[in-house]
């Protein structure tokens, strides 16, 4: 007898995608062209809740899985099995997010990372703010930043421009799918946990929106620009 060929029942990846259908207030206005960046709609205090936004302002984000580990818990039947993926996304242009997903297969597990990856971009001010360079360009961090996720603190510092991340595997992706091309990072904790290191970074990334809604560093940078104007002044009027 002739065996029966089975088909496939994954999805080609050359099909196109089902169009997206807003379900939000603020995912109708992003499709009708009201909204036209993620910036706006965090300036009006409102969070992402469909990842049809993110796709739709950010068609460029691109996903990377860091991590994919066997979960187990216990039930009244024995013990389930799941697949827990954490993926990261981003543009290279100061948008990331990072998001965590669990399942009985691997498949669904990362699609379901991926869609509350996009579901927790943040937006990241880049800058120029290494003594060395100020080249006044955005290749690096304004500032130095400190960031905390569990027992995993993350710090980094702005580099000048061509010595590239000098971070681990994770925070080093992490960087640079935020659009940070020099920067130098030091971490402590158990560095082990990749969850906790990613999350630990984007903490660090996330502090300057917050001091950016006060104009703290703002402020920082334009006094260390005066005090660089006196001293080159002091000389040449002695």
């Amino acid at each position: 007898m002739m065996r029966k060929e089975r088909r496939s029942r994954r999805p080609r990846e050359d099909q196109p995608k089902p169009e997206w259908i807003p379900k939000t207030s603020i995912g109708r206005r992003v499709k009708m062209g009201e909204i036209t960046s993620i910036e706006d709609i965090y300036a009006m205090g409102k969070p992402l809740l469909e990842d049809g936004i993110a796709d739709h302002l950010l068609p460029g984000l691109s996903e990377d899985t860091l991590d994919i580990m066997n979960t187990q818990r216990m039930t009244q039947n024995g013990r389930k099995a799941q697949f827990r993926a954490i993926v990261l996304v981003g543009d290279k242009n100061g948008h990331v997010g990072i998001g965590a997903g669990k399942s009985e297969e691997v498949r669904p597990a990362i699609e379901a990372a991926a869609r509350a990856a996009k579901c927790n971009i943040i937006c990241v001010p880049l800058g120029c703010g290494s003594w060395e360079c100020g080249c006044k360009t955005r290749h690096s961090l304004p500032i130095r930043v400190i960031g905390k996720n569990g027992s995993v603190e993350v710090t980094i510092k702005p580099a000048p421009r061509g010595l590239g991340v000098a971070a681990n595997p994770v925070v080093r992706k992490v960087l640079m799918a935020a659009g940070v091309k020099d920067g130098w990072s030091f971490s402590r904790g158990h560095t082990e946990n990749v969850y906790n290191m990613a999350m630990a970074t984007i903490s660090a990334l996330d502090s300057l929106n917050k001091m950016r809604y006060r104009g703290d560093w703002k402020e920082m940078a334009s006094a260390d620009v005066e005090k660089k104007a006196k001293a080159v002044e002091e000389p040449a009027t002695q």
